[in-house]
């Protein structure tokens, strides 16, 4: 049914001449380059190392002007640029990497500004919030770029996610400025100043990647075009999104692209499907934010309740509403759903009653999360944030949650062998048939109840290929290029039903009983998780 792809052409030609300036990576590291962009995302946000949060970290704020809240307040104070490179430096360093590693994380999410491009163009600059600032900026693109190097070193992918745009993007004050309103989107300007920011990127960005750093660096998972979009209309952004995705394919024909969905899941994902058509290429991610502790009705909500309704052992309403996306959104050739944002935080209100100081809820609740983020209902998600400044708040920092036990010490499947999975051909047949077996046993079983004409054999051939598939990601894991030990976390499919039809042909996806096909292949990969899971673990 399906014809593998072995190479992979990842930049399609254009006629731009700064596109054209683009070296095509080397063919022999694009397997290398879908595992880490289509691999389970478990990550975290590396918060406030570029865009600041002031409730995150204050340090960088001791000399901004006022109202001192934003980027833009502290690179007009007092030493800005001395103050914002000794951050850069120290904020993030390699032993965090290593730290990230040690305990699973595969991906991070770095929230950046436009201005801290200012130094691959300070032209970037002209003509908005931050004109006359690009000295101050300057080093923060060798900063980005130094991070793409050391994540590579622990086989770490990175999002990159412009959090602050011109113009601002929503009234927050980790936009970029303190000031209201945002002009992104009343202004047309912006909206094609803030496209072309990101085709500046990525241009430079895979120059550096696939040209400039020797060997190329394959960990790029994706550019997310907008943090947390707070539009006049759906209408105004979605057409901006269709415009800057032609834009960012035309250059890169296979980037994945993140797309903040402004807590509107059935809105968006709906428009995405519709849209599939224009969204040719790479990944096409919808990125929902996740949190429980802001509205009246959470405050008023026991932890108990929220825990119940996102968890998957309970059949959540929210694990109900996921799958359904995730299943839409399969329909869709490249597309996704992932979790960019959440924490383990709990307002008071819904503690009340802890016999625990809130010990138990807050892991129950975090428990429940990970359990929904790390079902096929979603392809990955990042924690925010990794530090605070000040240690103690294990709501949203990671270090600290961990340090306290209120999230897992490991995350995903960590192999205490250090071997790789394709040594034990005969038990993986084995395994692979008797599942497969009693799998279609339900499959069929299941349908019989409903008259309609089916083709079963798609089931099979779909659950082949995804424990085919699921196994290609575990035994990634022990490529030659990585590092072997006990302390290496294990690939896994995340964007499992985007890979099948990357890889299956369009009269195949056409066919009445790709259905078929795709349900077997879901199950395919659970099942080798399964059997990976009693067997190398």
């Amino acid at each position: 049914m399906r014809q593998f792809i072995d190479k992979l052409t990842h930049l399609k030609p254009s006629t731009s001449p700064q596109a054209s300036q683009i070296p095509s990576p080397p063919s022999s590291f694009a397997d290398e380059q879908d595992i880490f962009r289509y691999r389970k995302q478990r990550g975290v946000n590396l918060g406030s190392w570029f865009v600041l949060e002031r409730w995150i970290t204050d340090s960088p704020f001791r000399s901004a002007v006022q109202p001192a809240q934003s980027d833009l307040d502290v690179a007009r104070g007092k030493d800005a640029k001395a103050i914002l490179e000794n951050h850069w430096n120290t904020w993030i360093t390699e032993a965090d990497w290593v730290w990230l590693k040690d305990h699973g994380f595969n991906a991070v999410r770095i929230p950046i500004g436009y201005y801290h491009l200012a130094g691959l163009d300070p032209s970037l600059l002209d003509g908005t919030d931050f004109y006359g600032l690009a000295g101050v900026f300057e080093h923060a693109w060798s900063k980005i770029k130094e991070a793409f190097e050391l994540a590579y070193k622990y086989r770490i992918g990175i999002l990159l996610d412009l959090h602050a745009a011109p113009g601002k993007q929503n009234a927050d004050s980790h936009s970029g400025t303190s000031k209201s309103p945002p002009t992104l989107f009343s202004s047309k300007h912006n909206l094609r100043h803030t496209t072309h920011v990101l085709s500046t990127l990525l241009i430079h960005l895979n120059t550096y990647l696939y040209n400039t750093h020797s060997p190329p660096l394959p960990n790029l998972i994706g550019i997310e075009l907008l943090n947390e979009p707070h539009p006049s209309s759906d209408k105004i952004l979605q057409t901006w999104y269709l415009n800057t995705i032609h834009q960012l394919r035309s250059i890169d024909s296979r980037v994945p692209i993140y797309l903040g969905e402004c807590w509107r899941l059935d809105s968006y994902s709906n428009w995405l499907v519709h849209n599939d058509r224009h969204m040719e290429g790479g990944l096409t991610v919808l990125d929902h934010h996740l949190y429980r502790c802001f509205t009246s009705e959470d405050i008023h909500t026991p932890a108990l309740s929220l825990s119940q309704a996102i968890d998957p052992a309970t059949n959540g309403s929210t694990h109900q509403h996921f799958s359904s996306i995730s299943q839409k959104l399969s329909n869709a050739g490249g597309s996704g759903l992932v979790v960019g944002e959440w924490s383990g935080a709990l307002n008071p209100g819904s503690l009340s009653g802890s016999t625990t100081n809130g010990f138990n809820e807050t892991k129950s609740y975090v428990d429940a999360q990970l359990r929904l983020y790390e079902s096929q209902a979603c392809a990955g998600w990042f924690f925010w944030t990794y530090k605070k400044g000040h240690p103690g708040d294990s709501g949203w920092s990671l270090r600290d949650a961990v340090k306290k036990g209120t999230f897992p010490h490991y995350v995903g499947i960590q192999s205490s062998s250090g071997r790789r999975m394709d040594g034990n051909e005969a038990a993986v047949v084995d395994a692979k048939m008797k599942t497969k077996a009693i799998a279609r046993e339900n499959h069929t079983s299941y349908w019989s109840q409903f008259r309609g004409s089916y083709n079963h054999s798609q089931f099979d051939e779909g659950y082949s290929e995804g424990w085919d598939t699921a196994f290609h990601f575990f035994n990634s894991s022990f490529h030659k290029n990585f590092d072997e030990g006990p302390k290496h976390s294990v690939n896994e499919p995340g964007f499992g039903a985007a890979w099948a039809k990357k890889h299956c042909s369009a009269e195949d996806r056409s066919k009445k009983s790709y259905w078929e096909y795709d349900h077997g292949f879901r199950q395919g990969i659970d099942g080798a998780r399964g059997f990976l899971i009693d067997h190398f673990k």
